[in-house]
């Protein structure tokens, strides 16, 4: 794996994390001591990636679902609405 100083990472920043991003991950060292390792990010692909609907077909919402507990919520706080 490449090590590079933290001179040579200002410099050429753009170019070494587009080099990371493809693969090609880098240490960056002061002084000769490794600091930090710069890799890409694990990027949730295809199926991995979570959409709304997802339970469609598992779950069945009652039809009175918006009505549930009216008869307590009155009772609580007074059914003027």
């Amino acid at each position: 794996m490449r090590t590079v100083n933290i001179h040579e990472a200002k410099t050429y920043l753009s170019r070494l994390v587009e080099q990371a991003a493809r693969g090609e991950p880098f240490v960056i060292a002061k002084a000769g001591k490794p600091l930090v390792k710069v890799m890409p990010l694990e990027s949730p692909i295809g199926g991995q990636i979570r959409r709304l609907g997802f339970l469609a077909g598992r779950i069945a919402v009652p039809e009175d679902f918006d009505r549930m507990g009216d008869g307590e919520i009155d009772r609580l706080f007074g059914g003027g609405a």
